[in-house]
């Protein structure tokens, strides 16, 4: 009997390049050591500058994608820019998520919807983070608002790294090998888990487990969490190699 093929959809902006290789790649390697396969599919809102005017004009656009991807009658869907939800206000990530999944069910294909947002949020509970360090690439008032939007869900953040980059573009384009030196300039002391991307344009897969290793608390990104989510959703074992501990099967 042939193991079941989920198609994963992704509601990505229109500048983001790495949510459409982080996620596969991790699909990709649970497929060597796990029986289900998976393809992904992704539609696409207009965004090149991270700031919040073009945000909430890309957030806007979501409805049309989600519709456009359950016409693909995918198994689950992404909606992958965490600042884009944070920076509309608390909580708005079970607001989005309802009204994308209300999309699909008036389009006759109704479908889970996990957003980055919600998955980091719900990734840190998961290993029972209480306090936690981030790096985020956002500029600092952006910063600044995913901050608060952790702390209003429960979460202290204890510290965190702004690097100001306003071109998504440049975002995607940001070597994962920096963050093991970044890291360093963030106070992690008495910390219960380390965020090394709170974004899913920001690469960080790379070096997740030796990250991990190096600061001795779990390690995890937007893209990690939404990974998780997204097999959680679809009721499969939660287990990808190489993605650190919140997807090592101990979650």
């Amino acid at each position: 009997m042939n193991a079941r093929t989920y198609r994963i959809g992704q509601i990505v902006p229109s500048s983001n390049t790495t949510m459409e290789t982080e996620i596969p790649a991790m699909l990709r390697a649970r497929e060597g050591i796990l029986p289900e396969r998976f393809t992904f599919h992704s539609s696409r809102m207009r965004m090149k500058k991270v700031v919040k005017e073009e945000l909430e004009a890309m957030d806007r656009d979501s409805d049309r994608c989600a519709t456009e991807l359950s016409d693909a009658r995918v198994d689950v869907l992404g909606y992958a820019c965490l600042v884009a939800i944070m920076s509309i206000g608390h909580g708005y990530h079970r607001v989005s998520e309802k009204r994308l999944h209300e999309r699909t069910v008036e389009n006759d294909a109704p479908a889970p919807v996990v957003t980055s947002a919600g998955a980091l949020v719900d990734g840190l509970r998961r290993i029972g983070a209480k306090k936690i360090s981030v790096i985020c690439p956002y500029m600092k008032p952006l910063t600044r608002l995913v901050v608060d939007y952790i702390e209003n869900e429960g979460i202290t953040v204890h510290d965190f790294a702004a690097l100001e980059i306003p071109d998504n573009i440049e975002v995607g384009r940001h070597d994962p090998e920096r963050l093991l030196d970044i890291y360093q300039r963030v106070d992690r002391s008495g910390i219960d888990a380390f965020v090394a991307s709170a974004c899913v344009q920001m690469p960080s897969l790379p070096i997740i487990d030796r990250l991990e290793r190096e600061v001795g608390v779990p390690v995890v990104s937007a893209a990690v969490c939404t990974t998780h989510q997204m097999l959680d959703r679809l009721g499969l074992e939660r287990r990808v190699p190489g993605a650190g501990a919140l997807l090592g099967g101990g979650y």
